[in-house]
């Protein structure tokens, strides 16, 4: 949904419950992950910091949707649960105008026996500008002790105006991705 100027607390509101009941606009899940033909893979990474106290930072910054807490980029509610099912709002600020886009949470990410490693994906629902699935997550390098945040996403233009300015939409992915990483290395310094 692109707008003219922000939306209200009740507009976005409305947008969350009318988002809860649709469709992911994409399949199968997990192609942020595993990829598919025809689809633009990203990922970027970077290490955060060391140790279990740089960690347990960098898990409570995921668990606060922290990489998307950028200026530009917004998600609602402020502080969704990260769990499968929980759907998002992700209000995003370019070029003179916003756009409002759904995603539901359909995966987390850590258990025992991946060690120390949290985090979660989330695919775009068909109120999205883009269809596709992003990943998100944070682990202990074990060799080296080093905390790494790893984003992965498979997407394609949904919209007409996404297709039609695709350039735009990849730098703006691209400036997204670095801006994540940089919002993650500062929680953990």
């Amino acid at each position: 949904m692109f707008l003219a100027r922000r939306p209200t607390a009740d507009a976005i509101d409305r947008f969350l419950r009318d988002s809860h009941h649709l469709p992911l606009s994409y399949g199968p899940v997990g192609i942020a992950d595993h990829g598919a033909d025809g689809w633009t893979r990203d990922e970027a990474d970077a290490v955060i910091g060391h140790g279990q106290a740089d960690y347990e930072r960098a898990r409570a910054a995921l668990r606060a949707w922290t990489p998307f807490d950028l200026g530009w980029v917004e998600t609602f509610p402020r502080h969704a649960p990260i769990a499968v099912g929980t759907v998002v709002a992700v209000l995003i600020r370019h070029l003179g105008f916003w756009s409002l886009n759904g995603a539901r949470v359909v995966h987390e990410i850590g258990n025992r026996s991946e060690g120390p490693r949290f985090g979660f994906a989330y695919g775009t629902l068909t109120n999205h500008a883009e269809k596709g699935e992003e990943r998100f997550e944070v682990f202990i390098d074990p060799p080296t002790g080093n905390v790494v945040y790893r984003l992965r996403a498979a997407s394609r233009p949904r919209a007409a105006l996404a297709r039609l300015g695709l350039p735009i939409v990849r730098a703006l992915q691209a400036r997204f991705r670095r801006d994540s990483l940089a919002a993650m290395t500062r929680v953990t310094r």
